[in-house]
């Protein structure tokens, strides 16, 4: 292939093109896109890993949107959707069309970010030798990152104990230029998409520097591989890459904000932020802000209502509580109130989460001992501390600190919990319910004849 110099607005303008193809008779399937991506020197290389951080840090992906399917599989009567989008309230009501538009794009969106890492990766050598590594790394880091997510959204659990036969997204790690039968490959299990995942984050962290601005760093991939681990109910190794990301980070300046709601609705990355999308008037994206949000603070009408299910189990005395504030006649959580603010990701916090957790499955201490890493977020928010703890409590903790950020469906999964179905009261969905898995998108099962749909939506 001929290698053409294009700049970033050019990639960019690649992928709206992609989006558009929907409407077409003729659909290649999202993993198989051509695109003519500028490799010939450093400096292109760069300005197209530039690219694959664009499409991480959409809407339709880590700008908001991952997030939202999150907070809307795991409603549990204690948050409602009241919008007038029908794509999040199918999510909601956990009966998905499998041409959702939202559960589309995130798929496409997916797929073209990591075809862009592929292309990267298979020029690397070109890059300039100090700072290889580094881009290297990256590569790694975004295209663990995607697969990690999309395994969690399209595929069953891990801990459902199927995963080398349970069907979770086609593993593509080459780059595809032109379409051919070839590039028609079936799902991965999810057994094979979790080791690919821990290969290029484990790869990305022992390659990334300390210090690297916004962008990955070896503190930011050991975080997102204790979240693996957690999902593979590897806790030893959970509480080690926990352990790692908090050594790291706060030798590097990194700690819990004083205040915890001066944690939230910020314009650039606080001293908590282990890894943030950002957002600004420029690149406004941020589907949390205009879905949760309302029309005084740039949202829409708040589409999402936060119940007194879930303020109930907050302790009296909390700080956390004063997240929540009536607006547009509802209770409304300020976590996303204000416009063009970072969407956060990782926040030290959960690393401390994490590392409690997992030293109290261990019968360990390992960096701190559960009952100092908890009653250190206790303590940031006026509460108490406690003189002995319940693996309960723990998860309790983990709950409300992380609560409306994307985290409750992954941990009820993991630990084999359940939701309540937010219309009917007698109606519960265990961990490994169909309906809690995402629908292969039809334009993708059209695409590619090798695509089988997950269970309960056909195809």
């Amino acid at each position: 292939m001929k290698f053409n110099n294009i700049q970033l607005s050019l990639i960019l303008s690649a992928c709206v093109l992609l989006f558009s193809c929907e409407g077409q008779l003729e659909l290649s399937p999202a993993q198989s896109v051509d695109q003519e991506i500028a490799l010939n020197s450093d400096a292109n290389i760069k300005r197209v890993l530039i690219g694959a951080y664009a499409n991480m840090r959409d809407e339709e992906f880590w700008g908001g949107r991952t997030i939202l399917y999150a907070e809307m599989l795991s409603a549990n009567n204690e948050i409602r959707w009241e919008g007038t989008f029908n794509q999040p309230r199918e999510v909601y009501n956990k009966s998905i069309f499998t041409n959702n538009t939202f559960v589309t794009n995130t798929w496409l969106r997916s797929y073209s970010a990591i075809n862009v890492v592929n292309n990267i990766l298979e020029v690397i050598d070109l890059v300039d030798e100090a700072d290889r590594d580094r881009v290297l790394g990256e590569a790694l880091f975004i295209r663990g990152a995607i697969y990690f997510e999309l395994a969690k959204l399209y595929g069953l659990p891990y801990s459902e104990g199927n995963a080398n036969t349970n069907m979770a997204v086609p593993l593509v790690l080459s780059p595809t230029r032109e379409v051919s039968d070839e590039d028609l490959i079936p799902r991965n299990t999810v057994e094979e998409v979790y080791q690919q995942v821990l290969e290029d984050l484990e790869t990305a962290e022992s390659l990334l520097p300390e210090s690297n601005g916004f962008f990955a760093r070896n503190y930011v991939a050991s975080a997102l591989l204790s979240r693996v681990y957690l999902q593979m109910e590897r806790f030893e190794d959970a509480r080690d890459a926990a352990n790692r990301s908090i050594t790291v980070a706060t030798e590097n300046g990194k700690s819990l904000i004083d205040d915890y709601m001066s944690a939230f609705n910020n314009p650039a990355d606080t001293q908590e932020d282990l890894f943030a999308i950002q957002v600004n008037a420029q690149d406004p994206d941020n589907a949390m802000h205009l879905f949760y949000s309302t029309p005084d603070f740039g949202g829409r009408d708040g589409d999402v209502t936060i119940l007194p299910t879930h303020i109930n189990q907050y302790e009296e005395g909390d700080e956390r509580l004063e997240q929540f504030v009536e607006r547009a006649g509802e209770i409304r959580t300020d976590k996303w109130r204000d416009q063009f603010r970072n969407v956060k990701v990782i926040r030290l916090a959960e690393m401390y989460l994490t590392r409690a957790e997992a030293n109290f499955r261990e019968g360990t201490s390992v960096g701190a001992t559960p009952l100092e890493d908890i009653n250190r977020i206790r303590a940031r928010v006026n509460l108490p501390a406690k003189s002995s703890l319940s693996l309960e409590e723990i998860l309790m903790e983990r709950k409300l600190e992380l609560a409306h950020e994307g985290h409750y469906i992954h941990d009820i999964k993991r630990t084999r919990g359940e939701i309540q179905d937010n219309n009917t009261d007698d109606l519960q969905y265990n961990y490994d319910d169909p309906r809690m898995v995402l629908p292969i998108p039809q334009r993708e099962m059209d695409a590619n004849p090798e695509l089988v749909q997950n269970p309960g939506y056909g195809g």
